[in-house]
């Protein structure tokens, strides 16, 4: 059910509201496009500034817009343990196939900690969890022992997104777990090495814009067919590059703004890029193709 291109969806913004109307749209233009599933309300959908109000309804409209035509992997992780049960509880309530769990961040637990904290979410419902390993934006990595550990003891813990940028800990996460474990790049510019070495797929912020491309990169993997994912990598490589030159998701964003996807409004203490990056950016977008 979850493999390949998985979109991290970016939420629209309306005068300082959730553009519900825009994301509805952009649900619809990812089945169109070959996306595997969508992930609304993770770091791109800019969970931490969404009211818990607003997260659950931008979970509720990618539910209500996919109608059952492509999976919800909703993003309903927290640094506490009871607010990630509820939140979890609601998506699963909802309608969603599954959800995404990041390292809880600020509190920076020990590895018992991360341990029990995922597995009271698992044990809360009955869906599929994907863990998020992000270190650099949560103080702490789920090392590959403890992962291994959850993937044994709590039988909905399917698979990471591991974004870590380390491949040795993606072989080793391999290594350890079952050979039915998922394992997601949480990189775009990671998404060929991540599958080179067992990986299924990327939760990818440039499938925002390229969803096809995106797409056809991981079926070209699966394939076997290295040469034509390299060829889809190299292009990519340097759009991804610029989509990192401030802090996700202000360039993705930016980026759909110019090309009249949504508006690329963000919220506080996200700030617009400045000027010298739009123009980089504007750059790389003509570079590809997207803008003339």
């Amino acid at each position: 059910m979850l493999k390949g291109s998985m979109v991290a969806i970016v939420t629209p913004f309306k005068n300082e509201q959730v553009d519900e109307k825009k994301l509805g749209e952009l649900v619809e233009f990812h089945i169109k496009n070959g996306t595997s599933a969508i992930l609304p309300c993770g770091t791109t959908g800019e969970s931490p500034t969404l009211t818990p109000k607003e997260h659950e309804r931008v979970i509720e409209v990618c539910i209500e817009a996919s109608n059952k035509r492509i999976p919800i992997l909703a993003g309903t992780g927290s640094n506490s343990t009871a607010e990630a049960i509820e939140l979890t509880k609601h998506a699963a309530e909802a309608g969603a196939d599954a959800s995404l769990q990041v390292t809880p961040y600020y509190n920076k637990p020990m590895q018992e900690g991360l341990y029990q904290h995922f597995k009271a979410v698992a044990e809360s419902v009955k869906i599929p969890i994907i863990l998020y390993n992000i270190e650099g934006r949560t103080a702490r990595n789920i090392e590959p022992t403890t992962i291994a550990r959850l993937a044994k003891d709590c039988k909905n813990i399917i698979g990471v997104k591991e974004a870590s940028g380390s491949l040795d800990q993606t072989s080793a996460i391999r290594l350890l777990c079952p050979k039915d474990f998922l394992i997601f790049s949480g990189d775009d510019a990671l998404t060929l090495p991540t599958m080179a070495v067992g990986g299924i797929g990327v939760i990818s912020v440039i499938a925002n814009i390229l969803p096809k491309e995106t797409a056809n990169l991981c079926a070209a993997m699966e394939k076997g067919d290295l040469k034509t994912a390299q060829d889809i990598h190299y292009k990519l490589l340097p759009l991804i590059k610029a989509m990192f030159i401030e802090t996700n998701p202000a360039p993705i964003k930016t980026a759909m703004g110019i090309l009249g996807m949504c508006s690329d409004e963000l919220r506080l203490p996200l700030s617009p890029m400045t000027a010298e990056n739009v123009d980089k950016l504007k750059t790389a977008l003509r570079n590809y193709g997207l803008l003339k």
